[in-house]
């Protein structure tokens, strides 16, 4: 399966709505279109971009039953919206992506790059595994009074970063809503494999660890910053994370989709030595296609 390498490639190969069937179809069908209703291969396209299967008749989309399903915006603005979110190092606003395609309504884009953070989380995708450094940081605002009792309207954000020899390797984000260890093995046991050894500082939420099938091992906090005490690995991806919510998004994240901008955070963060900007498009693109259709009404009511 082909993508497109730059931007010059990316406009010849989606330059019309054609294309960017032909893309999804490839991208659903490997092995060539089969009717959803019998399994056979045998179709044709009629009117409205519809698929009609030579067999029984039945009738379907490219895109029904994706992310897609329902839009009324063409295709190729859809290609564009994902690859200019891609493309870019840190990302794109809202403002900034109705601007760009020229939509007519910031809530619009504001919709359309929510759904598209939704694909930036494989389902299958692997738990983080050897040695992991665990911390919290509050996102929202400063911080007042004893670890794990934000201030009003600060959400607390756990990082665990996966230490290699040279460096860092992938990160998890969550929210919890405190920090203690009842939340904080929960998230935990969901996203870090068993037996893998977790450095923490000495807060008494992690004290279960070893209890819970981990090796633990307690480390002092060596940075304070930002009114936070925090381990070092941990502390730079917060204060990256933080940078890029005020840089790209104004720190416009509303607390209850808080979730869905430190996803795709992880997403860019994991794929940062990345050299092709087009294989993570086509990443997304293969999740789009398999991800249910998303209404605007179901992301409005996330809590």
């Amino acid at each position: 399966m082909t993508y497109p390498k730059n931007q010059i490639e990316f406009e010849k190969m989606f330059a019309t709505e054609e294309d960017c069937i032909k893309y999804i179809i490839a991208l659903r069908w490997p092995e060539g279109f089969a009717c959803p209703n019998c399994s056979k291969n045998v179709y044709w396209f009629a009117s409205k971009n519809r698929i009609i299967c030579a067999a029984c008749e039945y009738q379907t989309t490219a895109i029904a039953g994706t992310v897609f399903e329902q839009t009324n915006k063409p295709l190729t603005i859809w290609f564009r919206a994902i690859w200019w979110m891609i493309a870019q190092k840190n990302g794109v606003s809202a403002t900034g992506l109705q601007k760009i395609l020229g939509l007519g309504s910031y809530r619009t884009a504001w919709t359309w790059l929510h759904k598209l953070r939704l694909l930036t989380v494989n389902p299958g995708r692997e738990v983080l595994s050897g040695v992991v450094e665990i911390d919290e940081t509050f996102i929202g605002g400063k911080a007042k009074g004893k670890r794990g009792r934000g201030a009003e309207n600060k959400s607390i954000v756990v990082i665990a970063v996966e230490i290699l020899e040279k460096g860092t390797g992938r990160v998890r984000l969550g929210i919890v809503p405190e920090a203690s260890g009842r939340y904080l093995l929960k998230w935990i046991r969901m996203n870090v494999r068993q037996g893998s050894l977790i450095i923490t500082d000495g807060w008494k939420g992690y004290n279960r660890l070893k209890q819970n099938g981990y090796e633990h091992r307690i480390e002092k906090v060596t940075v304070k910053d930002d009114d936070e005490e925090m381990l070092p690995n941990a502390n730079r991806v917060a204060s990256l994370l933080k940078r890029w919510l005020i840089g790209t998004h104004q720190n416009f994240t509303s607390r209850n989709r808080l979730i869905s901008y430190l996803d795709e955070y992880v997403f860019r963060y994991n794929r940062r030595t990345s050299k092709s900007r087009g294989l993570l498009f086509k990443r997304v693109m293969e999740q789009a296609v398999l991800h249910k259709p998303v209404k605007y009404t179901e992301i409005m009511n996330v809590r």
